[in-house]
């Protein structure tokens, strides 16, 4: 349905009686609608458009009281044709930009994007990490650690820096990490990771009586340096799960733990943000409307963030149905412009 089907007067008390709700989560009766409204109509008018509007479908009343809330239906009729957004002051522009620094490597930018997210709208922040097609070794540097251990220093792409412990079958001492510091540096600086991990593994199995002490020991410390990197990597980052329990009324503590178990099983999820990476602008999926099993009461408004014309990724917001849309869309929207200003380093 569009606010077309519905009169003005209707749209009006829409908006107050929603506006009402995001403040205080709780149903908005009649009375308390027309003092928010100020429209100068009776309240057995309020009573008479609070059921139209409920039997169109975009409010509903709980059990326990005789007010009513905005079901998913109202709420993106309010989203798609009430809201007025508010556009961000000059400061918190500021302060975000000075956060997302373009000189920090790619992962820390988006984590840090999903922390700016929760703390600027009080939500849960969620970015998904770019997938780089292929990761390119710059420089390693093996440093002896105490025991059995190795700390394995990799510089890979353009500024990216990973720092790794290994354990080996023995102690290395530091003449033996410089050289095989040095035989990695000159055999494989330049190449992509995954063509050296398959250039290492064909020259450990090469006839072991051709390979001289040293160059065994470069190749078994390199083995466990770079099998690291097979390690699953992380699908997105979701920070924010703290302020979702502090700002949730109680009935929205009930389904917060249906949430969480949502964050933990990923699949349906990055489903969903997998489709607003090759969307355009912000998107707003609300409640059920998200298409996939979304607890019921939240919403997720996200954006994606890009490489000149080439999407990364995705960034948003997850919350409840009640969230300060006006807020939360704008904070979207620029997040995803700095993030992709920050990672084309600009």
């Amino acid at each position: 349905m569009s606010n077309q089907e519905i009169s003005e007067r209707a749209q009006l008390l829409l908006k107050a009686l929603i506006e009402r709700h995001i403040r205080d989560g709780q149903p908005v009766g009649s009375k308390t609608l027309l003092e928010e409204a100020g429209l100068p109509v009776s309240a057995a008018t309020v009573r008479n458009v609070m059921s139209d509007l409920e039997e169109r479908g975009y409010l509903i009343s709980p059990h326990t009281s005789a007010g009513r809330i905005p079901t998913s239906a109202g709420y993106r009729l309010f989203v798609d044709s009430l809201l007025q957004v508010r556009p961000l002051d000059v400061a918190s522009v500021a302060s975000m930009r000075d956060q997302l620094n373009p000189d920090l490597p790619a992962r820390e930018l988006v984590q840090t994007a999903s922390r700016l997210l929760s703390a600027v709208t009080a939500q849960a922040g969620v970015v998904t990490v770019p997938q780089q097609e292929s990761t390119q070794l710059r420089q390693v540097e093996f440093l002896p650690l105490s025991g059995e251990r190795v700390l394995v220093i990799l510089v890979v792409n353009e500024r990216e820096v990973q720092n790794r412990i290994i354990h080996t079958q023995r102690q290395y001492t530091e003449e033996e990490l410089r050289r095989a510091t040095k035989l990695v540096n000159q055999r494989f600086a330049g190449q992509h990771l995954d063509q050296v991990k398959s250039r290492i593994i064909t020259e450990m199995e090469a006839d072991r009586r051709s390979i001289d002490k040293y160059m065994q020991a470069t190749l078994d410390l390199a083995s466990k340096a770079f099998a690291e990197d097979e390690k699953v990597k992380e699908d997105y980052v979701v920070v924010g799960e703290p302020q979702l329990l502090d700002s949730a009324t109680p009935e929205e503590l009930d389904r917060l733990q249906e949430l969480f178990e949502a964050f933990q099983h990923k699949k349906d999820l990055l489903h969903l943000l997998e489709r607003c990476t090759r969307a355009q602008g912000v998107q707003i999926f609300i409640g059920e409307q998200a298409g996939f099993e979304l607890p019921g009461g939240y919403s997720v408004v996200t954006a994606p963030y890009m490489d000149g014309s080439q999407n990364l990724g995705v960034l948003g917001v997850i919350g409840p149905t009640r969230m300060a849309y006006e807020k939360v869309i704008p904070i979207v929207d620029v997040t995803a412009r700095m993030l992709s200003s920050a990672l084309a380093g600009s």
